[in-house]
């Protein structure tokens, strides 16, 4: 079909597209095609187990050429993204997790979304930022904004950023607000191995900026059943206590003094 001119869209959890690699690598990306991909309980599925998670598409995706892979803070970017992606030439994946939505009012014309820009959320007045990996429902924008805040509480300032591309991943964004901070946070509901966070770390070491990159996601091992998301969560540290205590650490949890005051330096986050 993609082949003849149309645009299929293929609705499947993010753990049985995996079962189709070759299918994905051969015959959609090797031919360049148009085919769109909905990727259902990509992230945490708790109640499913580790036969449904789907922690692994960032990574088995990034390496793939031709591919735009993207994920939607809400219901309404999801509605921009599916917009987005029937305007595309290329295989196009948007990944998006289990659960209902945000409750955001959905525009009655979606919008394009300029393929691999992200969106800066949240600034504060000086240089910092906590960056998310955030998706509709059960995301990780929650976690970002609660880290900023008590980041904030405590003297850092922070800014959080909603990339919305796995692949690319906005490059200027990435190494603007790398360049003027003190530290990078990733959050991201998928493995850290080959994931968000990785894409951030290679990028910045090409560009040899050595601005520490502190990454939250799920290690490497099948994450367990569960009967809830946030047990899993708290298990496993992706939560926003364990995102602050990673970036206070860095400052070896004390204020910066600046050598020529004795006022605190600021301590910059993004």
């Amino acid at each position: 079909m993609a082949t003849m001119g149309f645009h299929p869209v293929v609705a499947i959890y993010s753990t049985f597209l995996q079962r189709a690699y070759d299918c994905i690598h051969h015959d959609v990306c090797l031919q360049d095609l148009p085919v769109i991909f909905c990727m259902d309980r990509a992230g945490l599925s708790a109640n499913d187990g580790p036969t449904h998670h789907g922690l692994f598409d960032i990574a088995y995706l990034r390496c793939l050429p031709n591919v735009v892979a993207m994920a939607p803070k809400d219901e309404d970017e999801l509605a921009d993204m599916m917009f987005t992606a029937t305007h595309q030439k290329h295989p196009t994946f948007i990944r998006y997790p289990r659960g209902a939505g945000e409750g955001v009012p959905v525009k009655d014309q979606p919008k394009l979304i300029e393929i691999g820009k992200g969106e800066v959320m949240q600034i504060s007045p000086r240089r910092a930022a906590t960056r998310s990996r955030s998706s509709p429902s059960a995301n990780m924008q929650p976690i970002a904004k609660k880290a900023a805040e008590q980041l904030t509480a405590e003297g850092f300032n922070c800014a959080i950023i909603n990339p919305r591309f796995t692949k690319p991943i906005d490059e200027e964004l990435t190494e603007r607000f790398a360049s003027v901070s003190e530290v990078v946070v990733t959050l991201e509901d998928h493995v850290l191995m080959g994931g968000y966070g990785s894409a951030v770390l290679e990028h910045l070491s090409e560009k040899r900026i050595h601005t520490p990159v502190v990454r939250i996601g799920w290690p490497d091992k099948f994450i367990e059943h569960a009967s809830t998301v946030d047990y899993l969560r708290e298990k496993h540290g992706l939560t926003a206590e364990n995102a602050v205590a990673k970036v206070k650490a860095q400052f070896n949890a004390a204020p910066v003094k600046s050598a020529s005051s004795d006022q605190p330096k600021p301590k910059l986050a993004w």
